[in-house]
C-alpha cells in the first residue's frame, strides 16, 4: 500500500500529513480522515492503510501543526491509564487553542489539497474523525454541504455545535458513540436533531464501549467495536462515494 509523508499549505503554515492509497495508478474517492487528540502514530497510519485498501485515497492531516510536527508529544507504544492523564494534560492547551475558526480555515486547506492530488478522483469526498478529529469531521461537513458526500464520527463530540450545525450537513451520516460518553437520553436528543435536519443518518451507541474503543494503542480498545466500526463506515463510503 503506497503511503506519503506530505506538507499542506495553510494560511497559518505548513501542515505535516500522511496518506495512503491504493497501488493501481488510478484516481480514487477522496477521504479526509481526522486523528484522535493523540494524533499521528502508527495505530493511525494502520487504520489509514486499511481502508486505502477499500480503495479510497484517505489523508490524515495533523491538525495540531501550529506547534510542531507530529509526535507533538513522547507517547509509549501504548497508552495505558497510567500514562493517559498526563498526556491528556499536555495536551488540552493545544486542544483549547484549536478554535473554530483555525479549525474552518484548516478544513478549507485539507479539501483543497485532498482534491487537487494526482490520485484522487474528481466527485464528493468523505470525511471521518476519531474523537477530537469527529467534531472536526464534523465541522468541515457543515461548512463544506455541497463537497463533503459522508461524515463519520467515532467517539467524538459530534452535537457540541448544536443542532443549528446539523440543518448545514447534506452528506450522509454516520455517528459511533462509545457508552460512556452517550446516554440514551442524550442519544435521543441528538437523533432528534438529526431528524429535524432531515440528513440520512445512523447515529448509536455501541454496546460495552469506552472512549477512545477504536484505537488499539490504548485501554479503551474494543475489537468487537472496532470492526463495527469497519461495518458502518465501509457501505456508507461505497454508497456515497461510488461515483467519484
Amino acid at each position: 500500500m503506497p503511503t506519503k509523508l506530505l506538507q499542506i499549505p495553510t494560511t497559518d503554515g505548513q501542515a505535516d500529513a500522511f496518506a495512503a492509497f491504493p497501488d493501481h495508478g488510478e484516481r480514487h474517492p477522496g477521504v479526509l480522515m481526522y486523528a484522535d487528540a493523540f494524533g499521528i502514530r502508527p495505530v493511525l497510519r494502520e487504520m489509514a492503510r486499511e481502508l486505502a485498501g477499500h480503495g479510497y485515497y484517505v489523508l490524515v492531516p495533523n491538525f495540531f501543526y501550529r506547534h510542531g510536527p507530529a509526535p507533538l508529544i513522547e507517547l509509549p507504544e501504548h497508552i495505558g491509564e497510567e500514562v493517559r492523564s498526563a498526556a491528556v494534560a499536555q495536551l488540552m492547551p493545544l486542544i483549547e487553542a484549536h478554535t473554530a475558526e483555525r479549525v474552518l480555515s484548516d478544513a478549507d486547506a485539507y479539501l483543497r489539497f485532498l482534491t487537487t492530488q494526482p490520485e484522487v478522483g474528481a466527485g464528493p469526498v468523505a470525511v471521518t474523525g476519531y474523537c477530537i478529529g469527529g467534531l472536526l469531521a464534523m465541522r468541515t461537513a457543515a461548512a463544506h454541504p455541497g463537497q463533503v458526500a459522508a461524515v463519520a464520527g467515532f467517539h467524538g463530540p459530534v452535537g457540541a455545535d448544536g443542532p443549528d450545525s446539523l440543518h448545514r450537513l447534506t452528506g450522509e451520516v454516520h455517528f459511533g458513540h462509545a457508552e460512556t460518553d452517550m446516554t440514551p437520553e442524550a442519544l435521543g436528543e441528538l437523533n432528534q436533531a438529526l431528524d429535524a435536519a432531515g440528513v440520512g443518518y445512523t447515529s448509536e451507541i455501541y454496546p460495552g464501549t469506552l472512549h477512545g474503543f477504536t484505537m488499539s494503542d490504548t485501554d479503551a480498545f474494543n475489537p468487537a467495536a472496532l470492526q463495527r466500526h469497519w461495518d458502518r463506515l465501509l457501505p456508507l463510503l461505497d454508497r456515497t462515494l461510488a461515483d467519484s
